[in-house]
């Protein structure tokens, strides 16, 4: 006999996840992890209402760019990713949402390094939320800071997303 599916919100799901109880029936209406986190080996680390810290073991011989330092393109998805996840954790079943808009500072190169992107809100609204994501170096210093505009849709407008 199959064990009943145990659908549960995001945060719940995802906490689970963390600490190692996650039971092999628990589930949640979002995919995690996601198929980049997992082609990438990005790891979430920390999550709460609204915030997420996300990291990956960057290595120049795998995520180099011409210049032998971490390409900025996935500096960019690190933060994305912390940021899509610090937003799940507020979506209930049947709602989704877009990035509108994302920008990013670079600082610092970052050669060998576990990078971890930690995402806050900086004003949540009822459809738009900003947040803001620093990627931090394994020396503590920031790389990049990138900042983000969210939009939440619900009802006809998340059906097929």
């Amino acid at each position: 006999m199959t064990a009943e599916n145990n659908k549960l919100p995001v945060l719940e799901y995802l906490q689970k996840q963390l600490s190692g109880t996650l039971a092999d029936n628990d589930s949640t209406h979002m995919q995690y992890p996601t198929p980049i986190s997992k082609t990438l080996a990005i790891t979430i680390v920390e999550v709460g209402l609204g915030t997420a810290t996300v990291a990956i073991e960057a290595n120049p011989a795998i995520h180099g760019n011409q210049q032998g330092t971490i390409h900025g393109g996935l500096i960019c998805e690190l933060a994305d990713a912390a940021i899509g996840t610090a937003h799940s954790t507020l979506m209930a079943e049947g709602e989704t949402f877009a990035s509108v808009e994302l920008k990013i500072n670079f600082f610092r190169p970052v050669w060998r390094s576990t990078l971890k992107a930690s995402a806050k809100p900086i004003q949540s609204g009822k459809t738009i939320t900003h947040y803001s994501c620093d990627i931090v170096r394994d020396d503590g210093k920031v790389a990049a800071t990138v900042l983000s505009t969210i939009m939440t849709l619900r009802g006809d407008r998340a059906k097929g997303r």
